[in-house]
């Protein structure tokens, strides 16, 4: 008899999340949370969206969309057909069927991860986690966290993982801004604690993404998404040293890389830059190497690939001073203009950008900074606001030098390269462009 009800619970989530009548509950309502409760609402299940900011939970019901991925006219749809209910409210959890943890994952100052988001949202699926559910975390986090830190926190009264409830991590791969694959083209990497938690996590995500992969346990899951952003990391850290191996040596970088890149084989071009940005790739491969750390393993290539991307704002820093000395001019009261501060070109996301170090140290040396973004308008960082100013041909040769740093579509590269004084492009958006004022990483 307990075998069969252990069966009933199983059978029956599966049968209610393929039939499209479960209730789910996403937690964190940001730049993974928001794309993954609309594009479960589209695919016909009711959605609670839980998030303890205020203002996004009103934003969502006036269909306003703060993520750029989000288009207006789905999230209002899905709002006003009562699929997606937003709301601050945690006990909405006893009526879901299944609990999705899309929670931010930073790293404190030391390197260390701060899981504090994942606990506070663990401690509240405590109060009402019950039999029959299924919980599945997507926050990018260090291998062992699914099992070692949320199994324990829901597995009390007698609950079973495998039997009473389910249990699996699927990392997000959300890349902001890609038109190509949004939410629900990205194929699904799916671990669970057991057979029958990767199979009804499967279901889950298949209601609403193209494809789903699943693995052999939750580690594999945890550790899939480490790999694929430390790939990235390490590559980026190769041809960063490589850019600066080549500015002292006098080639030109990204001609090697274009020239290179025609090799059909064996080959993919990575680009030099100002630093990384983004919440992922700064920010993963230090998730890895503390618990490498942890099993007493030193993770090198990591660790060397970490400190030249990060030494890389203060690479454009001294490009800049170079380019004013050429211009007789220095650095400390120059009007110096940055030209995008989005971590990545035509989105609005500025988490961990590396236009927020340029800026930084070049105001240390001195600098009067101003910076001009199409898609962000206002930035706060070290207890300050700074505003975009607007463009134009004039307006732009009261500055000394222009530094791109964020090669947005929208930026008019013709009317900056015809009105600055000086340029520092560090992502040659002016390949297309030959002028004496232009100077590249």
């Amino acid at each position: 008899m307990a075998k069969r009800k252990q069966e009933t619970l199983f059978t029956g989530l599966r049968n209610k999340i393929k039939r499209r009548r479960a209730t789910v509950a996403v937690i964190g309502l940001g730049y993974v949370g928001l794309p993954l409760a609309v594009e479960m609402a589209k695919a016909g299940q009711k959605v609670y969206g839980i998030d303890v900011n205020d203002e996004k939970i009103r934003s969502i019901r006036r269909g306003a969309s703060y993520v750029q991925d989000v288009k207006p006219s789905d999230l209002k749809k899905v709002v006003k057909a009562g699929r997606l209910i937003p709301t601050t409210d945690y006990s909405v959890i006893s009526e879901a069927d299944a609990i999705d943890i899309c929670v931010p994952t930073p790293l404190r100052k030391t390197k260390d991860p701060d899981m504090r988001f994942i606990m506070a949202a663990l401690e509240e699926i405590e109060k009402y986690v019950r039999r029959g559910q299924l919980v599945i975390l997507e926050s990018t986090t260090y291998p062992g966290t699914t099992e070692e830190v949320v199994l324990p926190r829901l597995a009390k009264d007698g609950l079973k993982v495998g039997r009473d409830f389910f249990l699996a991590f699927s990392p997000e791969r959300v890349d902001p801004g890609n038109k190509k694959f949004d939410t629900s083209r990205i194929p699904k990497v799916v671990g669970g604690v057991t057979e029958k938690c990767t199979a009804v996590a499967c279901d889950l995500y298949n209601c609403c993404v193209k494809s789903t992969v699943p693995v052999t346990s939750t580690t594999v899951a945890e550790m899939v998404k480490l790999l694929e952003n430390t790939f990235r990391s390490v590559n980026i850290g190769l041809v960063n040293e490589m850019c600066l191996m080549c500015a002292r040596m006098d080639i030109d970088v990204w001609e090697v890389i274009e020239a290179a890149a025609t090799k059909p084989f064996g080959f993919m071009p990575f680009y030099p830059g100002p630093g990384l940005g983004g919440h992922c790739i700064p920010i993963d491969p230090f998730y890895l190497s503390w618990k490498a750390r942890m099993a007493g393993f030193e993770t090198r290539f990591i660790e060397l690939a970490g400190q030249i991307n990060s030494s890389m704002p203060q690479y454009v820093v001294t490009k800049v001073t170079d380019v004013l000395n050429l211009h007789k001019k220095s650095l400390n009261g120059a009007r110096v203009l940055v030209l995008g501060v989005a971590y990545k070109n035509d989105v609005d996301d500025t988490r961990e950008s590396p236009a927020l170090d340029v800026i930084r140290q070049l105001e240390e040396k001195g600098a009067r900074v101003s910076y001009a973004d199409p898609l962000v308008d206002t930035i706060s960082f070290d207890g300050k606001k700074m505003k975009s100013v607007k463009i134009s041909g004039p307006a732009l040769n009261k500055y000394d030098c222009a530094v791109i740093v964020t090669n947005h579509k929208a930026f008019n590269y013709g009317q900056i390269v015809k009105n600055s004084k000086a340029i520092v492009d560090t992502r040659n958006a002016l390949k297309k462009f030959k002028a004496p004022n232009i100077h590249k990483i």
